[in-house]
């Protein structure tokens, strides 16, 4: 039984650097640096092979809590049994987690302002995110309005596990019929009764959320103008859990369809050159510190090999050449480090201003939280409530919902046990009418406003009702005044429900 191992240079360098900065023991350090890989790298964390830094001693790092301690690398790695070296030794899972651990560290004090205190504030975040305040995103029971003549209160039970399979949701109307409105007063409830611990990425469509103080005052929310005073979004589409061979293949594969998704003049020769470039864009940048590509490259490799072949520029190059020169995504010289996390944080990514590529933008951003949610722990269930902790909102659905993004349907479909949930806002029921997928059927929650040519068929498939009732709808929906809304109903004894929503500005005024 090795009774010591020792870390890289590179790790004793930052947990002596820390040591300073925080006033904290270095075994303390480790310690922490070991907690933070087992969350962020998990099982795929990578082996270290340098032994040159300084010493760590195992009563001193393991001390008493070694079932603990093994409980929790039994967890992350789903096996029960590690023996004494694959346990503690230079050749360990804690030597491992140690050494990427402290590179994590050394990311976050940068991100910090090189800040003791705040690296000691972000590590709070990142502990409460993951652990002991989760369960404050699971009492979410949001009053959404009035019924038009008993004027009785109506509360959308979000997450009651209970009453509703999926938590996911559609508002649907015409421009003005207040629907924006209704949407962003349920956004902000749901913040504030989680405390701020459940989280949205809303990609606003049209410019006009983002230009709400109010809102983003109220939900506490980062905004990203895009093609606007030189912002970007701070997330490499590129960082993967792993960098070997078969996990960069796939997710080169994964993009090449998503921009397929977005643009039929991408045929089967340019998502086979995208492939191609995307993986060789990853074998340049393998042995640096930061593995992945970002669009440059991507670009840069496939004008070469397009160049080399003879062949003339065509919409693959058109395409990675705007998300090159929009500067759109982080990229390789940025002075801070792209974001690690997408999940756990709240966004607003303003796309009003892009004359093209707005689907493929989001479906970029999906496919990285896609991507987070699956390395997730099963959201907690708390007395039939699940936990919710990020919702992934997309205005001006009918722009997205008739492409076959395999992200998007995943979350749909997925997202339950993990927590992750899809707010759509469209015009019409008739957007949901795809023969790929069935949205309806994993909608749980649908509002309609007012809507113009309906059909009977969309009423009855998004809310659950008889044929008849669908027809007589038909009429109804399409004199709806402002404000007023139908949708299902929470009672066995009726097919829907007609009230009156609730706005944001009249709640938080």
């Amino acid at each position: 039984m090795a009774d010591r191992l020792y870390t890289s240079s590179e790790a004793d360098e930052v947990l002596s650097a820390l040591r300073f900065e925080t006033k904290l023991e270095k075994a303390t350090l480790a310690r922490i640096a070991f907690a933070l890989s087992l969350v962020k790298d998990g099982a795929g964390v990578a082996p270290s092979p340098s032994f040159s830094g300084g010493e760590m001693k195992r009563p001193t790092f393991v001390g008493e809590d070694e079932v603990f301690l093994r409980t929790l690398v039994a967890q992350t790695y789903g096996k029960r049994d590690f023996s004494e070296d694959e346990f503690f030794s230079n050749r360990s899972v804690i030597k491992n987690h140690i050494d990427s651990g402290a590179a994590w560290l050394a990311r976050l004090f940068e991100e910090a302002g090189r800040s003791g205190e705040a690296l000691i504030r972000r590590l709070l975040d990142e502990v409460e995110f993951a652990g002991r305040r989760e369960h404050l995103g699971s009492g979410l029971d949001i009053f959404i309005g009035r019924t038009l003549l008993q004027r009785t209160e109506l509360v959308m039970e979000l997450n009651n596990t209970t009453r509703h399979a999926n938590s996911h949701l559609a508002i649907m109307g015409m421009p003005g019929v207040g629907k924006t409105q209704f949407l962003l007063k349920i956004l902000a409830d749901i913040r504030i009764q989680s405390n701020y611990q459940t989280h949205f990425i809303y990609f606003d469509y049209k410019g006009d959320v983002v230009d709400n103080a109010r809102f983003l005052e109220v939900a506490r929310v980062q905004p990203f103008r895009l093609l606007q005073g030189g912002q970007n979004l701070p997330i490499n589409p590129f960082i993967l859990p792993a960098y070997d061979e078969q996990t960069i293949n796939v997710s080169a594969r994964e993009k090449a369809e998503s921009f397929a998704s977005i643009n039929s003049k991408l045929g089967p020769v340019q998502k086979g050159a995208l492939t191609e470039a995307i993986r060789a864009a990853y074998a340049k940048r393998t042995g640096s510190a930061s593995p992945y590509p970002d669009f440059p490259d991507v670009l840069e490799v496939a004008a070469a090999a397009y160049e080399e072949d003879g062949k003339r520029d065509d919409s693959l190059i058109e395409v990675l050449r705007d998300l090159s020169d929009f500067d759109l995504f982080w990229r390789h010289g940025n002075e801070a480090a792209p974001m690690d996390r997408v999940a756990n944080r709240t966004m607003l990514i303003d796309v009003h201003a892009m004359p093209v590529l707005k689907e493929l933008v989001a479906y970029l951003v999906i496919e990285r939280l896609y991507k987070e949610m699956a390395t997730l722990p099963d959201s907690p269930v708390t007395e039939g409530r699940r936990t919710i902790r990020t919702i992934l909102v997309i205005d001006e659905a009918h722009n997205y919902l008739s492409q076959k993004n395999m992200f998007l349907q995943r979350i749909i479909r997925e997202g339950r046990s993990k927590g992750v949930v899809v707010f759509f806002a469209s015009q019409s029921p008739n957007d949901y009418q795809q023969k790929f997928f069935n949205f309806q059927q994993l909608l749980s929650f649908a509002y309609i406003f007012q809507c113009d040519g309906v059909a009977a068929g969309s009423v009855q498939d998004i809310l659950g009702c008889s044929a008849k009732t669908a027809r007589d709808l038909q009429t109804e929906i399409a004199r709806l005044e402002p404000w007023q809304v139908i949708a299902r109903s929470q009672e066995k004894t009726e097919e829907f429900v007609k009230f009156t929503a609730e706005a944001f500005y009249k709640t938080y005024a």
